[in-house]
C-alpha cells in the first residue's frame, strides 16, 4: 500500500526524491559488485542466483518437494554466507568507516594501469637492450580466446620478471606470442595469424607480420621487440608503429591500451629496414 501511495502522490518533490532513492540503491549495488569483483564471492553469488532461479522454477512446475528443499537452502544459506565471508564483510566495514569503500574505483584503476604500463616498459626495455625477441598481444574488446587455445595457459599476474623469463631464448615458452587479458597473462607460446597484406615490406620478420595480422582482425594492441635489432614496435588496427624509443613506447602504449581510439590520428609506419627474422 505504501508503494501504491507513493505512485499516486506524484508531486514534483516526491518524484525527485523517488528518483534519488532508486539512483542511490543502484549506486550502492554497483559499488558492492565492484567491491567483490575478482573475489570468490562472485562465484558464490552466481550459485545463489542459480538456486533462486531453480526455486522459482519449482513453483511454476509444481515441484513441491524440491521447492521445499531449495527454500531451506535459501533460508539457511544467508546465515552461511555471513559466516563464510566474515573476513570480507569486516574488511568492507573497515573501508566504510574510513570512507574509502566508494572511492576505490577511479584511484585504484589508475594505479593498476600505471603498474601494468611500468611492468611492460621495464620488460621491453630489458629485452630491447639485449635483443631478446618478444611478441605480446593485449586484448581489448575483441576476444582472443581462439588464439589463447593454441598456446600454453598461464593465468598469471603481469610482472616484468615473468615476461622477460618467458622470452629468454631456448626456453619452452619463448617461441610464440604472450596474450594478456585485462591484468593477467592468459597464455604464452600462442600462434597469431600472419598478415598477407601486399603493402607490408617483405623485409618484415615473422613477429611483425603476426602482430600486424592480429591487428587486422581484432582491436588488440601488440608489442614487438626485434631479435635482430632490438627495435621496439607497436601494432593496432592494421598500423605498425616502429623504432619507438622507450618513452615513445610508454606514451603510445598508454594511449592505445587504456586511452580513447586515436589510431586514425597516427600515421602508419610500414617501412622496416631490419632483417627477415626481426
Amino acid at each position: 500500500m505504501q508503494i501504491i501511495e507513493q505512485f499516486t502522490d506524484l508531486t514534483p518533490v516526491n518524484v525527485v526524491f523517488s528518483f534519488l532513492d532508486v539512483l542511490l540503491v543502484w549506486y550502492v549495488i554497483y559499488k558492492l559488485l565492484t567491491l567483490i569483483k575478482g573475489t570468490k564471492a562472485v562465484q558464490l553469488l552466481k550459485g545463489l542466483f542459480v538456486i533462486i532461479f531453480a526455486r522459482f522454477a519449482t513453483v511454476i512446475f509444481g515441484l513441491d518437494t524440491l521447492g521445499w528443499l531449495l527454500q531451506e537452502v535459501i533460508d539457511w544459506g544467508f546465515l552461511a554466507i555471513i559466516i563464510i565471508f566474515t573476513p570480507e564483510i569486516r574488511r568492507a566495514l573497515e573501508q566504510l568507516g574510513r570512507g574509502k569503500i566508494f572511492q576505490r574505483s577511479t584511484g585504484q584503476l589508475e594505479d593498476e594501469q600505471t603498474r601494468l604500463i611500468e611492468a611492460m616498459k621495464k620488460a621491453v626495455s630489458y629485452m630491447a637492450k639485449r635483443r631478446i625477441g618478444a611478441l605480446i598481444s593485449l586484448e581489448k574488446e575483441t576476444g582472443l580466446n581462439e588464439y589463447i587455445e593454441t598456446g600454453i595457459k598461464l593465468n598469471a599476474e603481469i610482472t616484468s620478471e615473468l615476461l622477460i623469463n618467458i622470452f629468454i631464448p631456448n626456453t619452452p615458452l619463448h617461441d610464440g606470442a604472450v596474450i594478456v587479458q585485462k591484468d593477467k597473462i592468459s597464455a604464452a607460446a600462442c600462434y597469431l595469424p600472419l598478415s598477407e597484406s601486399t603493402f607490408i615490406s617483405k623485409e618484415l620478420g615473422t613477429r611483425h607480420r603476426a602482430a600486424v595480422g592480429l591487428s587486422e582482425v581484432t582491436d588488440a594492441v601488440t608489442i614487438v621487440v626485434s631479435e635482430e635489432t632490438g627495435a621496439v614496435s607497436l601494432t593496432k588496427n592494421g598500423n605498425l608503429h616502429r623504432n619507438l624509443t622507450i618513452d615513445e613506447f610508454e606514451a603510445q602504449l598508454r594511449k592505445m591500451w587504456f586511452g580513447p581510439e586515436q589510431d586514425s590520428e597516427i600515421a602508419p609506419k610500414w617501412n622496416w629496414r631490419g632483417k627477415k627474422n626481426g
